[in-house]
């Protein structure tokens, strides 16, 4: 978010002006220079804020050789112009296809790049014509480093694994432990294309339940040594666009072996749970199974089974929303955060155009499912955890999904900035060894206190957002810290191996701890290498589902230049300051020259804009009314015009 820029940052980063790069990219591993202190450009920091600034001495290594850009001519010069903005240099273009078009969306694989000539690369594929729905969606998932496409290799191997599935069916059930005489169901969104996790419930003569969390045994097809693994371990995960999945595994296995489909036998991993009514888990186990799911419920299914009191498996829902409320709200007693969900949904047209958007509903089905998976990653993290402290000289390993408590800079950022909408944060306490000096200090209860107490209000998106942004990332380790956000003391990812990799290794460390020979330390290396690759691809598929909303956002914005919306100010900036409108939840700008009634001016301090002569401010927070000017939709960007500023909304989020 704009006003997030030049927060928080580590006086340790070295600025490089752009003439000082030498053909350095985004990402690369540099030998810098260092002459000097700067203030970052273009921003009112603080003076700790204060960093060194060099020059590139050479590029060491590049981060990525593979950039999306759009073909055009330039002086006669055939030229690429890169998707990527902080690419500062059109590409110098070799050896140009016949069938290349004026326009195209082009892979180009750079081949030198010096920073005192131009850039030069080669085609090495024609995407399509730009603007075009699958060519942008496409562009976006290379522009981020995945493939699009499996190698033949990987395929034959899934379509041998799917050819004999039957047969490894018959041969393996003896070998599990049976559950398909369990009322089992799969509860999941209406598009998808796998389930990889079902719940099954067998009511107990005494009045406790046997809840079953049964997740696809993907780590039994996906063996180690195999094109399929390496595949795997180089995606890390599933990819998921506005209108379609780019999938970790071959639709042979993602769609078909490893889902849990309605009345088949499937290949399980279940973590079986003995529990009290009020989610008291008495006893676990962990085993290989198979299972048959006896229903696909979508969750508005579900959900309606649950409004009505009627419809299949109504008792089972019942009581298994019931133990879920229960395990929900202990966890928010003891600290854990919500940040709910604010994703989009498109409605495509036949040609992939976006013609409605509307925000995702969480369902109280899709918190029941949420709960149990919460519930099995937990005990399988502590499961292992207790056997790694009870045999230390065994020098076990496992995987965490950790995450850390947030920085202290970003935080007291983050205070500061809720206090400029008027929202009290965190308690006075007192500093370690110094009982007389009162200090702020945050907790997981107090982040939890003010997402209660925006609830409702029309800066929640904004705050909770900003919130979300200055916590640390969850990522995967080998060395367990907790996770903050959850409040667990200990926490992995085994629920969803068909789109993570992570979850795959974390049914193979489980799986060698119940055959009696579980991984040592001497993996230690090799599995921290995977868990930190594994966090890199995490976070890139996300900046690609990121972009194609955003995508589509614009797109659908396009078509509405002219017309008026209800928005809220986002973020302010020297320059301007955004919009997120309310329908769409896409941002555009509003550039401070286009304000004629006064002069205004940046206030950093109080987020806000000035103007000079009538005192007039705008405020992050702000309820606004604004008219769309322009959209570019390769560049991604909106230009809004300010109508109105709706001052008894301001106010009000100004208390």
């Amino acid at each position: 978010m704009p006003w997030q820029e030049g927060l928080g940052k580590d006086t340790s980063d070295i600025e490089v002006g752009p003439e000082d790069l030498r053909g350095a990219l985004n990402g690369d591993e540099v030998e810098v220079d260092v002459r000097g202190m700067t203030l970052p450009r273009g921003r009112h920091i603080l003076s700790s804020s204060l960093r060194p600034r060099g020059s590139v001495v050479r590029v060491i290594s590049r981060a990525r050789e593979e950039f999306v850009a759009t073909y055009t001519q330039n002086a006669g010069r055939a030229v690429a112009l890169p998707d990527d903005n902080r690419f500062y240099r059109p590409i110098m273009l070799r050896d140009i296809p016949v069938a290349l078009r004026q326009g195209d969306k082009i892979l180009v694989r750079l081949i030198s790049f010096m920073g005192k000539k131009d850039p030069e690369g080669e085609v090495i594929r024609v995407l399509g014509v730009a603007g075009e729905h699958r060519t942008e969606m496409n562009a976006i998932i290379l522009e981020h480093g995945f493939a699009t496409e499996f190698p033949p290799e990987v395929l034959q191997e899934a379509k041998e694994i799917e050819e004999e599935h039957t047969e490894t069916i018959h041969k393996e059930a003896p070998t599990r432990e049976d559950f398909r005489n369990k009322t089992t169901f799969t509860i999941d969104p209406p598009d998808a294309k796998d389930f990889d996790d079902a719940i099954s419930l067998d009511i107990l003569a005494d009045g406790e339940y046997e809840v079953g969390v049964h997740i696809a045994d993907v780590s039994f097809f996906v063996t180690e040594k195999t094109a399929l693994e390496e595949e795997a371990q180089k995606r890390g995960t599933s990819v998921y666009l506005v209108d379609s999945t780019i999938p970790m595994l071959p639709l042979p296995l993602s769609g078909n072996v490893c889902s849990l489909k309605e009345n088949e036998d499937r290949l399980a991993f279940s973590a079986v749970f003995r529990m009290s009514a009020n989610g008291e888990v008495r006893e676990r186990k962990f085993a290989r199974s198979i299972i048959r799911s006896d229903k696909r419920f979508t969750y508005e299914e579900a959900q309606k089974v649950l409004d009505s009191g009627a419809g299949p498996f109504m008792n089972e829902l019942s009581i298994l929303k019931s133990i879920a409320d229960t395990l929900r709200e202990k966890r928010e007693k003891e600290g854990a955060i919500d940040f709910g969900d604010n994703e989009f949904r498109f409605t495509l047209d036949e040609k992939g155009a976006p013609v409605a958007v509307f925000r995702k509903e969480r369902l109280p089905t899709n918190l029941l499912i949420e709960e149990f998976m919460l519930l099995a990653n937990r005990e399988v993290a502590s499961f292992v955890s207790r056997i790694a402290k009870d045999v230390p000289e065994k020098n076990l390993v496992f995987l965490y999904r950790i995450h850390d408590e947030p920085k202290e800079d970003r935080i007291e950022e983050l205070a500061v900035f809720v206090r400029a909408l008027g929202y009290e944060f965190g308690r006075m306490g007192h500093s370690a060894g110094k009982s007389d000096k009162k200090i702020k200090r945050y907790t997981a209860r107090d982040i939890r206190k003010l997402l209660a107490d925006i609830k409702g209000t029309p800066e929640e998106e904004l705050i909770r957002t900003a919130t979300l942004r200055s916590m640390a990332k969850a990522i995967y380790s080998t060395k367990n810290i907790g996770h903050f956000g959850l409040s667990f003391e200990y926490y992995t990812h085994f629920t969803s191996p068909i789109r993570r990799y992570p979850d795959l290794l974390v049914h193979r460390i489980l799986a060698s701890h119940l055959s009696g020979s579980p991984i040592t330390r001497r993996e230690f290396g090799h599995l921290e290498r995977l868990c930190i690759a594994a966090s890199e691809q995490e976070a890139k598929a996300a900046d690609a589902e990121r972009d194609s909303v955003r995508y589509k956002q614009v797109e659908f914005m396009t078509k509405k230049i002219g017309e008026e919306f209800s928005g809220t100010i986002s973020g302010v900036t020297d320059w301007g300051f955004y919009v997120e409108e309310d329908g769409s939840g896409a941002e555009g700008l509003v550039r401070l020259q286009s304000l004629k009634d006064d002069y205004y001016a940046h206030s950093p301090k109080s987020y806000s804009i000035v103007g000079q002569r009538t005192k007039k401010k705008l405020a992050l927070g702000d309820r606004v009314r604004v008219r769309l000017a322009a959209a570019d939709i390769s560049a991604r960007t909106l230009d809004f015009e300010l109508i109105a500023l709706d001052e008894g909304q301001a106010a009000a989020a100004r208390k």
